[in-house]
């Protein structure tokens, strides 16, 4: 913007982004105002914020400062948004005064933070001025080992500890934290570190340095007491020498500026627009520059206007840590993407996605999230991209990849690049699956199976790709199964009635009879899932999708062999199976048992065979007779005693 002095155009004017007051400062001058409407006797507790000019508005309204609560006992008090002790709190109630707490919400989460690792037991260092009323307020809210550091040189009195948590004064400079932590890392076994410093702030401080570079003089406007506006004057002092400190208009230094081309204006947090406006309104030939002036006020306007839930604006990314992003877009107050709304994998870290400098298209959620941001969503924009391209994936009915991000009722939620869909519980396996956690992280390959645009629905399908495996699996195996022929299985489910085996695609069953040629009383005595087997296919019919398996088939019958294993007279162990009246049954093997009459059995005279012996007993018995054509074997127990007596 031109501007005229003396009636020659000889300077242009700009004012830096965010300059002026910030969320948590206009926050508290509003709630004041509003609260001065309702209470006939109202103060603050101590100056509400570091501008001079605001606080005496603030007492012509009536609105006067006080720090001695016995001063204001049963009215109403405003806690200024540097915020206070936890203790004035206290007092306050036991005085009957009702609190109107307009802490800034970066500052509440400073005092916060000293509370809870103050209770843990951590050392406190509070990086800041010790005198600033943020500084005092917020040791007031942790227990007494605080400590706090200027600067490098206050480091010698902070002991070594067991434990350090660090926090900054919300208006100190990123070079101040960065050159006080690195030396920190050194004191302690563990340290806790919260970079606290208002993102507002780093961005004031960032665009007032990029304006001072460029200009030939810069004016910074804010109280002098005023820590953010101190630092502001630093650092344009840094890059611009004829750099100016003032709290009004009247205070412009109006001579030396008047040869020069460029000027900037920056100003605290604490600094009102009405202020700015007067000072470009003392270097503005109102009159000539009509229509600029109301461009420059235009924009300062612009910046204030609050943006609307669910629209979609552009910002450049100022800063990316491990949890969220923050982006300028424009308005007084800094917009935040956390990491959940980032991007549909929460677990990616941000600086793997986006860059500083960065321009993205975002979606307002919220205009406040509590904490005097805006908060923004890149991935529901990013989404919205997608699902033009799941429509043509859709009708084409091809495969994609997705992945599992969360278990839901009913199913999982899986998600293609940004785009959220669901796969139902019945559409993830061939099978029932009772936990559905297991999928969680995995990258299934699926199909599209319901897509509607309008209820922005897309239901994916594992299922339909495993049952297209399945039939190619299938259609290999019985393309090559054959009678008699032997192959390699895996036990898949047990039944009373046999075991169910995997052939390569297709079960087969192999019934209880078929396991074993001794007895079996319950496959799962033999067997147990997952067994690797080998098995004889016995029969099969394709149109019926049957196969008969044995394992038994594979072995020898017992009595094949049993004249080449045992001999008339050896003495052999088994194990009693069975009682009758007339004597017991034992196995010698399985598939191979022989009779023990009841004469045979001992050497006293028994009347039944359970008066000597009982089922599943181990026994060693003597061979007396051993027909193999009759498959018949006689055996003798007392024979057996008596031979080992001997």
């Amino acid at each position: 913007m031109k501007v005229f002095i003396g009636g020659i155009i000889i300077l242009k004017i700009e004012v830096a982004k965010n300059a002026g007051f910030c969320f948590g400062v206009k926050k508290a001058m509003n709630e004041t105002i509003e609260a001065a409407k309702k209470y006939d006797s109202i103060y603050t507790y101590g100056p509400l914020i570091h501008n001079n000019q605001v606080i005496s508005k603030l007492e012509n309204e009536g609105i006067k400062a006080k720090e001695d609560l016995e001063e204001v006992k049963n009215s109403t008090l405003i806690i200024r948004s540097h915020g206070i002790p936890l203790r004035v709190y206290e007092d306050a109630k036991g005085l009957d005064i009702e609190v109107i707490d307009c802490t800034c919400p970066f500052v509440r989460k400073v005092q916060n933070i000293a509370k809870e690792y103050g209770k843990k037991g951590y050392t406190l260092v509070i990086i800041g001025n010790p005198k600033h009323p943020e500084v005092i307020g917020i040791r007031g809210w942790c227990e007494d080992n605080v400590y706090v550091v200027e600067s490098s040189k206050d480091l010698d009195s902070v002991p070594n500890c067991e434990k350090i948590c660090v926090v900054a004064q919300t208006t100190i400079t990123h070079e101040l934290w960065n050159d006080i932590t690195n030396e920190l890392k050194n004191k302690a076994n563990e340290l806790e570190m919260f970079n606290t410093i208002c993102a507002a702030t780093k961005e004031r401080q960032m665009h007032c340095a990029e304006l001072a570079k460029n200009v030939d003089a810069m004016i910074v406007i804010g109280g002098y007491h005023s820590s953010n506006t101190q630092k502001l004057y630093k650092i344009s002092k840094e890059y611009c020498d004829k750099s100016y400190h003032i709290e009004t208009a009247d205070e412009l230094p109006m001579k030396e500026l008047k040869d020069l081309n460029r000027i900037g204006i920056t100003a605290g947090a604490s600094t009102p627009d009405w202020i700015i406006k007067e000072a470009i309104e003392k270097m503005s030939d109102i009159q000539q520059e009509k229509n600029d002036m109301m461009s420059m006020m235009e924009e300062i306007e612009k910046s204030l206007v609050m943006p609307r839930r669910g629209s979609i604006v552009k910002g450049t990314v100022v800063q990316v840590t491990e949890g969220e992003v923050i982006v300028n877009i424009g308005y007084k107050s800094d917009g935040v993407i956390p990491r959940s709304e980032l991007a549909s994998d929460s677990s990616v870290d941000p600086r793997t996605i986006v860059k500083e400098g960065e321009e993205l298209e975002v979606c307002v959620l919220k205009s406040d999230d509590g904490e005097g941001n805006v908060l923004l969503s890149k991935k529901r924009v990013d989404a919205e991209k997608y699902w033009e391209e799941i429509e043509k994936i859709f009708e084409s009915k091809d495969t994609i990849e997705v992945k599992v991000s969360q278990v839901v009722k009913g199913g999982v939620i899986a998600l293609y690049k940004e785009l959220r869909g669901f796969i139902p519980a019945s559409q993830l396996s061939l099978r029932f699956v009772k936990d559905l956690d297991k999928y969680v992280g995995q990258e299934l390959p699926v199909k599209v199976i319901e897509f509607k645009l309008d209820k922005k629905k897309v239901v994916f399908s594992h299922r339909t790709i495993l049952e297209t495996e399945r039939e190619e699996r299938e259609n290999k195996v019985w393309e090559n199964i054959e009678k008699d022929k032997v192959v390699q299985g895996t036990v898949k489910r047990l039944a009373n009635f046999g075991a169910f085996v995997d052939i390569g695609g297709i079960d087969g069953l192999v019934h209880i009879s078929d396991i074993s040629w001794g007895r079996v009383n319950d496959p799962k005595d033999v067997l147990k899932e997952e067994d690797k087997v080998e098995v004889k296919i016995l029969d099969f019919d394709r149109e019926k999708g049957k196969v008969s398996l044995g394992i038994k088939q594979l072995l020898p019958q017992p009595w094949e062999v049993a004249d080449e294993k045992y001999e008339i007279g050896e003495v052999v162990e088994g194990k009693v199976v069975r009682l009758v009246d007339f004597g017991a049954f034992v196995e010698v093997e399985p598939g191979l048992d022989g009779l023990v009459h009841i004469s045979q059995i001992c050497e006293r005279h028994i009347s039944k065979a359970d008066e000597a012996l009982k089922v599943g007993e181990t026994v060693k018995a003597k061979i007396l007779e051993l027909d193999k054509e009759k498959k018949r074997m006689s055996l003798s127990i007392k024979e057996a005693e008596g031979t080992s007596a001997e």
